[in-house]
């Protein structure tokens, strides 16, 4: 997988911001709720072609003989975690990128922007357990291990998005900005559930839905053998006439989407629906316009599982 030049060009300019307050600000691009309290020392950050020289700490270049920039809590960017689905049912796709493809595309341009932006991101890949995790960082050193574990990894086993939420709830230790991509086909309860936590530590939350476009129309004409791809070795398997039930389930799968849109927009959690065969760089674009437009979703209530 690489970098789709095309869909950067479109996104890069727009920029991610964060529309509510969340500890980091840098180049004026998010608010900060910690500027002009103190100038504190907060930790060092790798230097980045454009940093002033002045900030370079030669003590800490003679211990690792690396260049490091001294970073204060007033200063502090904007840490970003995504969360990247890949389970087994990540795998459909009959066009010319299955939904994992398209998927990791969003995440690697996505990380692209933010580390463009000199703002931190990492990464944490899952299916029914994280399988790995990179603390956010901002360099693209970052970005090109960021690249590396996304192509290495094969879409398997089940999903169990609210274990890793949870978990990765616990490891990050500032409030920012968590990006989860994924197909949502999972358990919703307890998906709110770590939703709820992650708003509890104080984190601003986007979600990503990938979908194929077959299993939001059912277009099969013919007979179908169904096949759950999350079955593990003994998967569960349907032969049948996708005509003579196409309608109850167009009508229950409008219904799985609509309650997850409203479910976030109450708790004021973005939420973008994408078709793995959407033009990704275009449906990019026009959502980081409109989020700037209109500053992010205004949080009405908050989702459960704050303990």
């Amino acid at each position: 997988m690489t970098l789709d030049p095309k869909i950067l060009a479109r996104i890069i300019p727009l920029g991610l911001r964060a529309s509510r307050v969340v500890e980091g600000s840098i180049s004026g691009l998010h608010r900060s709720p910690l500027h002009g309290v103190s100038v504190e020392f907060a930790d060092y950050r790798e230097y980045s072609p454009g940093d002033d020289l002045k900030r370079l700490d030669w003590r800490a270049y003679a211990r690792s003989n690396r260049f490091h920039i001294k970073r204060y809590e007033e200063e502090s960017n904007l840490r970003a975690t995504i969360l990247l689905d890949a389970s087994a049912s990540m795998r459909y796709g009959r066009g010319p990128m299955t939904k994992f493809d398209y998927a990791a595309t969003l995440a690697a341009s996505l990380a692209a922007l933010l580390v463009k932006q000199r703002d931190a991101v990492g990464l944490a890949v899952f299916d029914e357990q994280e399988r790995s995790w990179l603390r956010p960082a901002a360099t693209q050193a970052q970005l090109a291990k960021i690249i590396d574990v996304i192509e290495k990894t094969k879409p398997d086993r089940r999903t169990e998005l609210s274990v890793v939420m949870k978990k990765v709830a616990g490891q990050i230790k500032s409030r920012g900005l968590v990006i989860i991509i994924s197909d949502l086909l999972t358990d919703l309860d307890s998906f709110y559930d770590g939703l709820g936590r992650l708003q509890h530590e104080g984190h601003e939350i986007l979600i990503f839905q990938i979908l194929d476009s077959d299993e939001i129309e059912l277009p099969f004409k013919d007979s179908v053998l169904f096949r759950d791809i999350e079955g593990g070795t003994s998967p569960e398997e349907l032969f049948a006439e996708p005509w003579a039930f196409r309608k109850a389930y167009k009508a229950a799968m409008e219904t799985f989407i609509e309650e997850v849109r409203n479910r976030c927009l109450y708790g004021g959690i973005d939420h973008l629906l994408l078709k793995s065969s959407d033009d990704l760089g275009l449906a990019l674009s026009h959502y980081l316009h409109g989020r700037h437009r209109v500053g992010g979703t205004p949080r009405a209530g908050k989702l459960s599982g704050g303990g």
